[in-house]
């Protein structure tokens, strides 16, 4: 399983019932905070989200909508009682920002917090059923965005085949592998005799606030689901671009370019009320193009 549940959806100021940006990965294992903007605590409370589940958090850049909400679901995770470890990738200054946090207060934390300063583009956590790399994205400050790939064998076994052969239990990892099964005889089964290639690995791409840079494709290229902020329609392309942002039409043009299977469009300026037109002119560009729609758990 690899879902998505967007958490907040609006960009600096909370409007119109929308929050600023968090989203939640969830594995059948684990659970990755991407953002934690204000109000995120609450969003995780309304939408059921067990805290305890969170082996990562991901935080993109240091303007308050996206990480706001850090230090008190910090702080709550301790008070209920926290004892396995976390771990948080962000840009080198927020770990002094938590330490002055916690000290001002006079708090300490029940559980070992690790910090990962985001440095350079790459591989930045190894887990059991993903793999996360960060890239830099174009933004007023240091800002990345994030690549999760799913960890997956090659090959699916058709366990009725295997059992006809005899094939062990404990081999099943190498043909998951495509090896090939030889007996106690010497007779070699071949590999395709017993399985199958497995389905393509899912992936998430989250590309965070970015002026428009065609480049970004080459990062997320060929990805699952594709999220790519759209904060304002396609006439404020000049604003836009003042404020390093991003529109629609832009958004689109990315997902496009990359050859994403599906786009998901958020971080709305509190401008707008109502957000029809943003996916009308998104799909004007790119087709398969949907909402990050707050409290909708998106399955990739």
């Amino acid at each position: 399983m690899l879902a998505l549940t967007i958490l907040g959806n609006n960009s600096a100021i909370p409007a119109f019932g929308r929050n600023p940006t968090a989203q939640l990965l969830q594995t059948l294992d684990e659970s990755y905070l991407i953002d934690c903007g204000e109000g995120t605590q609450l969003q995780m409370s309304k939408y059921k989200i067990r805290r305890s589940k969170i082996s990562r958090i991901l935080i993109s850049h240091l303007h308050g909508d996206h990480y706001f909400g850090l230090i008190g679901l910090l702080t709550s995770m301790s008070l209920l009682n926290r004892t396995q470890e976390l771990h948080i990738h962000a840009p080198a200054p927020l770990e002094e920002i938590i330490r002055l946090q916690l000290t001002v207060a006079d708090a300490h934390l029940n559980f070992p917090l690790h910090f990962h300063p985001l440095a350079e583009a790459g591989l930045i956590a190894d887990d059991k059923k993903l793999r996360i790399h960060c890239f830099p994205v174009k933004h007023r400050i240091e800002c990345w965005g994030f690549l999760f790939r799913e960890k997956k064998n090659p090959r699916k076994i058709d366990p009725e085949r295997a059992r006809i052969y005899e094939i062990p239990a404990a081999f099943y990892d190498q043909l998951q592998q495509g090896k090939d099964y030889v007996n106690k005889k010497g007779t070699i089964v071949p590999n395709e005799e017993v399985t199958t290639p497995a389905s393509e690995p899912r992936s998430y791409a989250y590309c965070a606030d970015t002026l428009f840079d065609e480049g970004l494709a080459e990062h997320v290229r060929g990805v699952s689901l594709l999220y790519h902020e759209t904060t304002y329609l396609k006439d404020l392309h000049e604003r836009a671009a003042a404020r390093y942002h991003s529109t629609t039409v832009q958004a689109g043009a990315i997902a496009q370019k990359a050859q994403a299977g599906k786009l998901l469009i958020g971080h709305f300026s509190s401008k707008y009320e109502e957000l029809d037109e943003f996916l009308n002119e998104t799909r004007t560009v790119f087709e398969q193009t949907e909402l990050a729609l707050e409290g909708v758990c998106y399955r990739i």
